[in-house]
């Protein structure tokens, strides 16, 4: 079975276990697909236990710490998971947001790359950021400090309304 159809017949059996009903993808990616239910919810399932573990653990300790706004974006809060489906049900948010947290890491978990990565990297969150590189950047700061450093920054996961003041 490829891939796709996988992740599709995991999300089919959460929806069953949990007496939901799947409705538009509302998107895909490297860590997997996500659904809307019809508890008006959204539902990811990983391609790999590490992205699903990991992305849990921060939307655990968002729970934990009460986050449901950073800096004036929304994050989806945690609803339910299943271990064995790696499936996370989540509230649905609109833009602004904070969201997908597969490759963010936790405390001591942290990544280290060298100096030169880390200054492509900047430079890439201000080309596609501009103006808005210091939101950007309250952001993460607000993350770090419950422990979180979020690695994957792009417009996908940290978006902006678009007629908002830069």
């Amino acid at each position: 079975m490829g891939l796709t159809l996988e992740l599709l017949n995991r999300a089919e059996r959460y929806a069953a276990l949990y007496q939901l009903r799947l409705g538009d993808r509302l998107g895909f990616g490297k860590d997997g697909t996500i659904w809307r239910t019809d508890a008006r919810t959204a539902l990811k399932v990983f391609k790999a236990r590490d992205l699903y573990e990991r992305e849990l653990a921060v939307y655990q300790r968002l729970r934990e710490y009460g986050v449901a706004e950073l800096c004036g974006h929304d994050v989806p809060t945690l609803e339910q998971w299943d271990d064995e489906l790696w499936a996370i049900e989540m509230t649905i948010v609109g833009r602004p947001f904070v969201l997908d947290f597969a490759a963010a890491r936790l405390d001591g978990d942290r990544l280290v790359f060298p100096q030169e990565v880390v200054d492509a990297q900047e430079e890439r969150i201000r080309e596609l950021f501009g103006a808005r590189v210091w939101k950007v950047a309250a952001i993460r700061a607000a993350l770090e400090r419950l422990g979180i450093h979020l690695t994957d920054i792009h417009p996908g996961n940290i978006g902006f309304v678009e007629s908002e003041e830069e």
